[in-house]
């Protein structure tokens, strides 16, 4: 087969431009997800140490806000509480609001070199915090703002990467990926503690510092599958509107299914990360004698264990997907409003791990979603924009709650707000499913129910995800 010859190549960035005379020959070149093989297997593990080291950081931030928290009210910072719990929930909210950024670089850099870029970026935010730990507004830019650049840049590149090796098997992929997370934050809080309570809150961040960097190493792994790209001759000269619509695709916002998706989504998770934060002082105000790092690695045993069952289960064929992440909401809200009037240790750790059981159930079906309805080349931007939109709801949580606890010296009510937005969340998807049921009336003979059907993006240049009609290769 003539594969015509290669028009441009950057050897910075490995870009290459290829062209084909015959497109009849097109199926022939690209190549569908192997579903397995060496280097894919690679890339599993690569994604795997990517979610757990940032996650693992992310989530077990309730015993730098313990110390933080006293830190600040030692020196009489007013608002002590709420200044500590904003310096984490930033984290988490950098990496959702600048998720549709690190969409549009994988277009521009390639998924390998934006993953790198993030570990790099993550690894220096956390050694310029360690010089800083006594400056709480400092802490909101190396900490909140830095690492949560980092991480963000990091995490969608380490979904995207596995819709291009796996397609049968990507739901129990993606379940397995996901428990890396988990598994950390079952490992890292009591590392950190140990690190703080003998060389200080500095050392600990230079010992995060280091593992961390393990994520630039890991990104390195993220090379996508090499696909031929029929270019057409060009019409005109590009525009600044025609570049940016090669960046920036537009077509996910005219699926219905994904629009709603995108909206219920930052409702659910408005109080995601309370536990996350609160928990650990929650358990110092109400269980003085208890181990209080306990509930966290306990949602974060089971968080792993629904990951994989979740991720087996939406691989079967026939299984709602969404009605599964609706379930998962429903039950992470109940449990949340029922956790601040428990009187027994015992029974609120059950709790957590129900809590961490569906926790794990909605992570793990975010990826499947977003490929069951943008596709493997719109899907990277799909979960970056998703996220993008819940970077404020799940910033916003974790300070709310601390503020109405310095109020009402009370968990109550932050606990119970903060089950009722997963509520919320569920309920707005019964949208999806009314859309989903209406389309099937429809157009009963379309393309199997997906609302955007994967592109063409072989003979669709315009469409690809890696930006300007150019196969990336890093």
């Amino acid at each position: 087969m003539d594969t015509g010859e290669i028009e441009n190549s950057d050897l910075l960035t490995g870009k290459i431009v290829t062209k084909l005379e015959d497109s009849n020959n097109i199926r022939n070149v690209a190549k569908e997800p192997p579903d397995g093989g060496f280097r894919a297997y690679s890339i599993v593990i690569g994604s795997f140490l990517t979610n757990g080291l940032l996650f693992g950081v992310i989530n077990s931030y309730s015993v730098i806000y313990t110390v933080l928290k006293k830190q600040l009210h030692d020196e009489n910072v007013p608002n002590a509480d709420s200044k500590a719990a904003l310096v984490g929930s930033l984290t988490l909210s950098m990496t959702f609001l600048l998720s549709p950024v690190s969409g549009v670089l994988t277009g521009l850099l390639g998924l390998r070199l934006t993953a790198v870029l993030g570990g790099t970026v993550a690894t220096a935010g956390l050694v310029i915090t360690s010089f800083v730990v006594h400056n709480v507004e400092a802490l909101y830019f190396t900490y909140g703002v830095m690492y949560g650049i980092g991480a963000s840049l990091a995490y969608t590149p380490s979904l995207a990467i596995l819709g291009h090796y796996f397609k049968k098997y990507l739901g129990r992929v993606n379940g397995f990926v996901t428990i890396g997370s988990s598994i950390f934050t079952v490992i890292m809080p009591p590392v950190m503690k140990y690190t703080i309570d003998n060389y200080g809150l500095e050392w600990m961040f230079r010992m995060l510092a280091v593992i961390t960097f393990g994520i630039a190493l890991c990104g390195l792994l993220f090379k996508p599958i090499p696909v031929v790209i029929i270019e057409k001759p060009p019409q005109e000269t590009n525009t600044f509107k025609t570049i940016m619509k090669t960046i920036v695709n537009v077509q996910i916002w005219k699926n219905r299914q994904y629009r709603l998706w995108a909206i219920s989504m930052p409702v659910a998770l408005f109080g995601y990360f309370v536990p996350y934060v609160h928990i650990e002082n929650f358990i110092q105000e109400n269980f003085k004698n208890s181990t209080s790092n306990l509930p966290l690695q306990c949602i974060a045993a089971t968080s792993g264990l629904g990951r994989l069952m979740f991720g087996f289960l939406a691989d079967r064929d026939g299984v709602d997907r969404i009605l599964l992440q609706q379930i998962s909401f429903y039950v992470i809200g109940l449990l949340t409003i029922v956790l601040p009037f428990v009187k027994s240790f015992e029974l609120l750790l059950v709790i957590c791990l129900g809590i961490g059981l569906f926790d794990g159930g909605f992570i793990s079906l975010i990826g499947p979603i977003a490929f069951e309805f943008c596709g493997s080349a719109y899907a990277a931007q799909a979960i970056g924009c998703m996220l993008g939109l819940s970077a404020v709801p799940v910033s916003i949580g974790p300070p709310v709650a601390g503020r109405l606890f310095e109020v009402y010296k009370s968990y109550t009510l932050p606990f119970v707000l903060a089950g009722v937005s997963p509520l919320v969340g569920a309920t707005l998807m019964f949208m999806i499913r009314f859309r989903s049921r209406s389309r099937h009336v429809k157009e009963a003979n379309a393309t199997n129910g997906h609302a955007l059907p994967t592109p063409d993006v072989e003979s669709t240049p315009s469409l690809r995800p890696n930006g300007f009609g150019q196969q990336t290769s890093l």
